[in-house]
């Protein structure tokens, strides 16, 4: 069996999106076969794709896929041939402590090529299944920015009803934790510089909405909106340029969960108000199979359904990445298989 599939190919000293072919390799025992039906992509595909030193020539890229398994392994008891599945990020944390060594396996980035292929060969526990009131669009959209928003959130913050969440833009990441955040019952403010995308956050939901560019000092905005108590937690996707606001507007006892490098990297924050706020950052990758079933049934119980700005044919894939680049979007972009 042959599959279509795109590949990150060197040219000079820069990688280029090619569509290419390459057969399906035979599967070991514990191994499934899944016809891909629909991805997605995340800031993260940019980065990779702009890193030709660390990035392997003819790497397939993404992360985020669904469809359905049309084979399976001799020792196969999980799936059966007709599921609808997803594969984790990481396919080797399956659950508990995370360790380093998942980090060199993550889908579609270094040296592991990732689910941007008509056909993809996974181990059978780095799948889960897709919630039944989702589309193959809308269930691609979660293993890297849903499981992020829900690691940061309900298993390390152990969010409650009642809390205040800031969430920075209206990118997936952003938008996942506002609708997991307001479907537990918090107060979520929204920041960005848009005034049309923050109506359209207020209509998903959102208590209250700051525009960064009218008020640049949204930090002290946040404590006027919570009478000086600040956030529960920050979902802290800027990096350098917004830290030290993240921890200004944190509430006592507070979490920033540090996800996101949009401005950069290396963060250099002054942490000294943290420790007498009694307050903490929380690194966050991604996260478990285990970490995306909790979160699955989450999506499920409250009927969730995530926010898909567009959706391009899978022969369009290299305007996807234009499109992600000219950061308009608000929520996620997709790849259809099927169109």
């Amino acid at each position: 069996m042959i599959s279509r599939h795109y590949a990150l190919t060197r040219e000079g000293s820069s990688l280029t999106l090619r569509q290419t072919t390459k057969p399906v390799p035979e599967l070991s025992p514990n191994q499934i076969l899944i016809k891909v039906r629909a991805a997605s992509l995340n800031y993260r595909d940019l980065l990779t794709m702009g890193d030709a030193d660390a990035t392997r020539d003819g790497l397939t890229p993404l992360s985020d896929a669904s469809g359905v398994v049309v084979q399976i392994g001799s020792a196969v008891t999980t799936w059966t041939i007709g599921d609808r599945v997803s594969p984790n990020f990481f396919p080797a944390w399956l659950g508990g402590a995370f360790s380093p060594v998942n980090l060199s396996n993550a889908l579609g980035g270094g040296q592991t090529d990732g689910v941007l292929s008509e056909y993809l060969v996974i181990d059978e526990t780095a799948a889960v299944a897709i919630p039944d009131h989702l589309s193959f669009v809308e269930a691609a959209t979660l293993p890297y920015a849903g499981v992020t928003a829900w690691h940061a959130l309900f298993e390390r913050g152990k969010l409650q009803p009642g809390e205040t969440v800031l969430v920075q833009g209206t990118g997936g990441v952003a938008l996942f934790g506002l609708q997991l955040a307001a479907a537990q019952g918090a107060r979520v403010i929204v920041t960005s510089s848009s005034d049309a995308k923050l109506a359209r956050a207020a209509a998903l939901g959102a208590w209250q909405v700051i525009n960064y560019k009218t008020q640049p000092d949204w930090d002290q905005a946040v404590m006027t909106l919570t009478d000086g108590h600040g956030a529960d937690h920050i979902l802290e996707l800027g990096g350098p340029d917004t830290y030290d606001r993240s921890i200004a507007a944190i509430a006592p006892g507070g979490r920033i969960a540090q996800i996101g490098v949009l401005s950069g990297f290396g963060a250099q924050p002054n942490l000294t108000p943290l420790q007498f706020k009694n307050a903490s950052i929380n690194g966050i990758c991604v996260g478990s199979v285990e970490h995306y079933e909790r979160l699955n049934a989450f999506v499920a119980e409250h009927a969730i359904h995530p926010i898909v700005n567009e959706v391009f044919a899978f022969d369009d894939a290299p305007l996807a990445y234009e499109r992600l680049r000219a950061a308009g979007h608000f929520g996620k972009i997709a790849i259809s298989f099927d169109r």
